[in-house]
């Protein structure tokens, strides 16, 4: 990733933290979006820099059309391409379906689903330009499995899938390839409010036998968004232990 330029939304904690990493200790210059906390989002922005790479943070709302255009038109002025983009700006308003209020809906529509949709128009011109681009979208195994009290970001991350598949198709004879990848259950900040017997419940239905971690979710990212993925387009990468 050598004198690339990435982009990566929600990128100041968690798996979004963990693909920035990732992509600096592969030499990816990096844009960094953070919706509120710039503490976080400079905590990473100076761990990606140890790496030697140049980075760029840019709060930003993934769901407003102005946002996702400023942080695009950034990314061009500051390193003269847009090569890579990951969507994993996401939030979570958990409750059952009987009890879920119309706004804790549209909230997790809004910005899960949204906010892909708008990041992806936004770099696609310029992608489309180079002839060369990698998408990589953060769906969830919730999205393929279904998941109870989850049913707006179940919805949010199985429109992910279905946005991926058909943008992959309006772009690929452009070198550019639009691939998902699913985590299971990762040891993120969202899984932190779990209860203990939660966390165990969970870990007894993956196959492998323990959660995830950021890091193994960043791995998938990198190799969908290398070189070498470049006749990988629409597909959704599960990374979940096998629990799916």
């Amino acid at each position: 990733m050598k004198g690339k330029t990435a982009i990566v939304t929600g990128g100041s904690r968690g798996i979004g933290r963990a693909v920035c990493l990732e992509f600096a200790r592969r030499g990816a210059n990096l844009v960094i979006n953070y919706a509120g906390n710039q503490a976080a989002a400079q905590e990473t922005v100076a761990a990606c820099q140890a790496f030697g790479v140049s980075v760029l943070a840019l709060q930003g709302d993934v769901a407003e059309e102005a946002d996702c255009a400023r942080i695009a038109t950034a990314a061009c002025e500051t390193f003269g391409s847009i090569d890579i983009l990951v969507n994993n700006a996401g939030i979570t308003r958990d409750n059952l379906l009987m009890r879920m209020s119309e706004d804790d809906f549209d909230a997790v529509i809004r910005t899960n689903l949204k906010g892909s949709f708008l990041m992806m128009k936004a770099v696609s011109r310029q992608m489309m330009k180079q002839r060369y681009g990698r998408i990589v979208n953060v769906s969830s195994v919730v999205g393929l499995s279904g998941n109870a009290g989850q049913v707006n970001y179940a919805a949010s991350k199985a429109g992910v899938v279905g946005m991926t598949k058909s943008f992959a198709k309006e772009v690929a004879s452009r070198g550019i390839t639009v691939n998902a990848v699913a985590p299971g259950f990762i040891e993120t900040d969202m899984t932190a409010k779990m209860t203990e017997a939660a966390v165990k419940a969970a870990a007894a239905s993956i196959p492998a036998g323990r959660m995830g971690t950021p890091e193994d979710v960043a791995a998938a990212a990198a190799f969908l968004a290398s070189q070498e993925a470049a006749y990988v387009t629409g597909q959704v990468l599960a990374v979940d232990g096998g629990m799916y």
